[in-house]
């Protein structure tokens, strides 16, 4: 018996790279899956069938999927991919938030549709399938169904450091950690977790790095043998937080790079200073801020580092 078997889930951009590991997982562990990819370029131009070699992945080894090639940056299409999973499969279970594009440019050299762009797949593509996905777990919970939905998003080490030349990227993906954080305590009551990852892998979008060298699929590496950027080392982690045993894990923040899964702590309280209940005074500040928030020397400052 599989830790999913009866479960229906969705995972976005799962034509290529770490999605396919991920609808891969879900169905190796008795998941039925809607494998989403609009089969566009890395950039998010064009459309193909990607989806199909997925599913057909999944079919071979002895699954159930089926393909959508519905573009998660159109708010009507994720519903549509909802009512998908719900016709197709009686009901929906797990949505995995995977899709995305990059057009990376120094923010002097970027046009503004690059970055609306890159917002519309990252940030709009999770909110919109996010909010479909809700109103269904929703009145299944009002319905007294006893569900237990799960929401998993991802973000990257651009989204929680940054990035130089993916102000856009960087920026949906800090986006997509505060939505987590936010649709968690929104949908707790629901009998909903929603958490989020932070994978690696050489992938499509990785792969336009300079050296990062060239992308391969998750199913190019045997069950069982070990690539430290295989697109799917992240997948038994999704597996595993869309099951019913991971119930107690809600509004996280969990990466998974190489042979490592790490909680990620997120902002807190570095240094506190106080005003001694007297109103701030700007022309006083830099002494203290010198050496109490920053710790250099009040005289010739220089911007303190990240």
């Amino acid at each position: 018996m599989g830790m999913l078997d009866g479960k229906v889930a969705i995972v976005t951009g799962s034509g290529h790279g770490i999605g396919r590991g991920h609808a891969m997982e879900l169905a190796k562990h008795g998941a039925k899956v809607v494998v989403n990819d609009l089969g566009g370029s890395v950039t998010g131009e064009g459309a193909g069938r990607a989806a199909d070699e997925t599913v057909q992945l999944i079919v071979d080894k002895g699954g159930e999927a089926s393909a959508n090639y519905g573009n998660v940056a159109d708010h009507d299409q994720c519903g549509e991919l909802v009512q998908q999973a719900i016709d197709t499969y009686g009901k929906l279970d797990i949505v995995v938030n995977n899709a995305g594009i990059v057009r990376d440019a120094a923010i002097w050299n970027m046009p503004v549709d690059d970055f609306d762009a890159v917002m519309a797949v990252h940030v709009r593509g999770t909110w919109s399938l996010s909010h479909f996905a809700a109103k269904y777990f929703r009145e299944q919970a009002k319905a007294g169904a006893g569900i237990a939905g799960r929401i998993i998003n991802t973000t990257s080490g651009a989204g929680l450091g940054g990035n130089f030349g993916q102000s856009n990227y960087a920026t949906a993906k800090a986006a997509i950690a505060g939505l987590t954080l936010t649709l968690a305590q929104e949908l707790a009551a629901s009998g909903v977790t929603v958490n989020c990852i932070g994978p690696a892998g050489l992938t499509r979008i990785t792969a336009t790095m300079p050296g990062a060298g060239e992308a391969f699929e998750p199913d190019a590496v045997a069950e069982g043998e070990f690539h430290p950027m295989d697109p799917k080392n992240s997948s038994p982690l999704v597996a595993w937080l869309a099951s019913d045993q991971a119930g107690y894990v809600n509004g996280q923040i969990i990466r998974c790079l190489y042979d490592q899964i790490i909680l990620m702590k997120g902002w807190s309280e570095k240094v506190v200073i106080e005003s001694g209940n007297k109103p701030w005074d700007a022309t006083k500040l830099g002494a203290r801020m010198a050496s109490e928030v920053f710790g250099v020397a009040p005289t010739g400052l220089k911007f303190p580092k990240a």
